[in-house]
């Protein structure tokens, strides 16, 4: 590596890691002062505070990361443009291209540092984080669920009014079973119960409606047990669950809600595929910035800080639409979580081809 690589490297991480401290720093702080009350009220142990902001940090640490990526090289790169360095450094005979590289070299550690993050390490900090802040802030069981719809093998379905992960318990209970399109049988019941001995699934207070041919069976009582294809589980709340899953958790969870015909497929695959598509767009946003960047115009860094604030929210803007869209069945959870890094890398090529090299 040359001199230069070595001297863009050290501004670019030494930018980066001084912004992101120092931001994760702040939140921390307003985090603590705006909840301690309720860590107070419900007597919430010192260590598991502590636990919880140690949780806290790598999870906003990659939430950020593109943006802090993109802020640092606006910010030193725009410095060295206004002391006519780019310039130097070019008319020296080097290429534009080579000069983008110790950028790329930074983009590619950094992306890499995020996708394992993303796939391996936060997720088992989010359970921890998320159980804390049912715990003592919101006072509520996260995995619990309300009106629970879906197919637990071929042909079979299930509804559950109420399910209280704690004691493993569902109320107001109905499990269908088609075949060919037709009902062939209805239970209902008020309770039902897993019992992990056992693993079987007691109901009670139970109504059985089964139809062959013309005629009705009805049978009633209080007590039966049945070996249903699902575990306690499968009835957490799976809008949060999913992100404490690592990768190889998230595809075998994707493969059996497939299976079960859930109606969140999109959602989860749409999870599994922005994992991937967010560290990518590391490389992107650091050639907007550099591209928007080196360039020597008034208005110095304060107008490119301006330039790059707004394009990166827009791109996590961007983000969130695309997320309604993959989870309202507009369009593919691939495509949704691709297409803004295909949006803003045609953005970023029109801007490399447009800096004067």
């Amino acid at each position: 590596m040359k001199t230069l690589d070595v001297y863009i490297i050290k501004k670019f991480l030494g930018t980066y890691f001084f912004a992101i401290a120092l931001i994760i720093s702040i939140s921390i702080i307003f985090d603590l002062s705006e909840k301690i009350d309720n860590y107070i009220e419900n007597e919430a142990p010192a260590k598991a505070v502590f636990k919880y902001y140690l949780n806290f940090i790598p999870y906003f640490t990659n939430l950020l990361s593109s943006l802090f990526a993109f802020i640092a090289v606006i910010f030193f790169t725009s410095k060295m443009a206004t002391h006519s360095a780019i310039i130097a450094i070019l008319s020296n005979g080097v290429s534009f291209n080579r000069l983008l590289r110790p950028y790329i070299i930074c983009a590619f550690l950094i992306a890499a540092a995020s996708l394992v993050l993303r796939l391996y390490i936060i997720p088992p900090a989010n359970e921890d984080r998320l159980h804390f802040d049912s715990k003592y802030l919101h006072n509520v069981d996260m995995r619990s669920g309300d009106h629970i719809h879906k197919q637990i093998s071929p042909g079979v379905y299930i509804y559950v009014k109420n399910y209280r992960a704690k004691a493993d318990v569902g109320y107001d209970v109905t499990l269908e079973k088609f075949e060919d399109g037709k009902l062939q049988s209805k239970l209902s019941a008020r309770l039902f119960k897993y019992d992990s001995l056992k693993d079987k699934w007691t109901f009670q207070r139970y109504h059985i409606r089964t139809i062959k041919d013309d005629s009705e069976i009805i049978q009633k009582g209080n007590r039966i047990d049945s070996s249903l294809t699902v575990t306690p589980a499968d009835f957490e709340t799976p809008s949060k669950m999913v992100e404490t899953y690592t990768i190889g958790e998230l595809n075998d969870f994707i493969e059996k809600a497939r299976l079960q015909g859930s109606e969140r497929i999109d959602y989860y695959l749409f999870e599994k595929q922005s994992r991937f598509a967010y560290p990518f767009s590391m490389f992107i946003l650091t050639i907007i910035g550099m591209t928007l960047s080196c360039r020597k115009v008034r208005g110095g860094t304060s107008l490119f800080m301006g330039l790059g604030l707004g394009l990166s929210f827009t791109y996590i803007l961007f983000m969130r639409f695309a997320k309604m869209f993959a989870i309202g069945g507009i369009m593919s959870a691939s495509m949704a979580a691709w297409v803004p890094n295909i949006v803003y890398g045609i953005i970023a090529y029109i801007l490399y081809r447009s800096v004067p090299k």
